[in-house]
């Protein structure tokens, strides 16, 4: 009896973790803090609680169905694919159709849940990041290396529902943080597609550019040298100060250090080296940004 209890009760979370799985939580959870800290800077320290709160849930709960159903939609991709093979559908945890459900029911529960505690617009703003990320991105994958440049769009787009969530507007300010959500992902994704250029050969992805090992180098060196300068546009704008941009610019050069090495030999390692400095310089320029915003609170009048 014991031994068909721990049975079910191991069954019920695989299938639990299965779920859990499909959404894919580390990306879903880099969103919501990314929406957060868009709402947290455009309310210039004054977040109410209530708000931060259903900001996160709701661009969660949407993230997750969106990256859900790119799994249905990708599951015999994923097949193909060593580092996707493991993934709950092509192991069969999950059947197409329960991912298939899951997937709307939160995507659907995720617009309703903003629309309702947010408002219109960020709701249509989580809408159009799903349209873009399955109508476009996804399809274009194995067909153009455009897919990348467009895959940056929904990629960003967080940035604008947490700054709507707050304004009711996309203003100066919230196109600034989407300019640098867009181009921090760029380096980002062309150092993880090198990395991963025969697996996704073997899928038929066209993530990477045409003309070889320097058109990538070059790419990355040009979206971080845009990068830099951007990022001074939350200071420039008055929601942050001068610590805020200095710090901005220090890690940029770190960042833009990695793109040249790569740009000088395109190497798994300088690849490496690109995905792995995209990975820390954005949450730090996010606590870059929470940092001064809270200083300015503290000193105003």
């Amino acid at each position: 009896m014991a031994q068909a209890d721990a049975k079910t009760t191991n069954s019920i979370r695989s299938r639990l973790r299965a779920y859990y799985d499909l959404t894919k939580p580390g990306i879903t959870g880099f969103v919501m803090v990314t929406a957060g800290v868009s709402a947290f800077v455009a309310s210039r320290g004054r977040l109410e609680l209530t708000l931060a709160m259903n900001t996160i849930a709701g661009t969660g709960i949407a993230t997750a169905g969106a990256l859900t159903l790119n799994q249905f939609v990708e599951r015999e991709v994923d097949t193909v694919m060593h580092r996707t093979q493991g993934r709950p559908l092509p192991t069969g945890r999950v059947s197409p159709m329960e991912a298939l459900g899951f997937g709307s029911a939160l995507l659907i529960g995720g617009l309703i849940y903003i629309a309702l505690a947010l408002g219109v617009l960020p709701a249509a703003i989580t809408a159009a990041s799903g349209l873009m990320y399955h109508g476009v991105y996804t399809p274009l994958k194995t067909r153009s290396y455009v897919a990348t440049l467009a895959g940056a769009i929904p990629g960003a787009l967080p940035m604008l529902i947490g700054w709507s969530a707050v304004t009711s507007s996309i203003d100066s300010g919230a196109l600034a943080l989407f300019a640098i959500g867009y181009f921090w992902q760029l380096p980002h994704v062309l150092g993880l597609a090198w990395l991963l250029r025969e697996d996704y050969a073997r899928a038929g992805f066209q993530l990477l550019p045409p003309g070889g090992a320097r058109s990538i180098g070059l790419q990355m060196v040009a979206s971080v040298a845009i990068l830099i300068p951007i990022s001074w546009a939350p200071t420039l704008l008055g929601f942050t100060a001068l610590p805020y941009a200095v710090g901005a610019t220090v890690i940029g050069g770190g960042f833009l250090v990695t793109a040249f090495r790569a740009l000088r030999e395109m190497s798994d390692k300088n690849a490496r080296g690109v995905f792995f400095a995209s990975l820390l310089y954005h949450p730090l320029l996010l606590l870059l940004m929470i940092f001064d915003t809270l200083r300015l609170l503290m000193i105003e009048p």
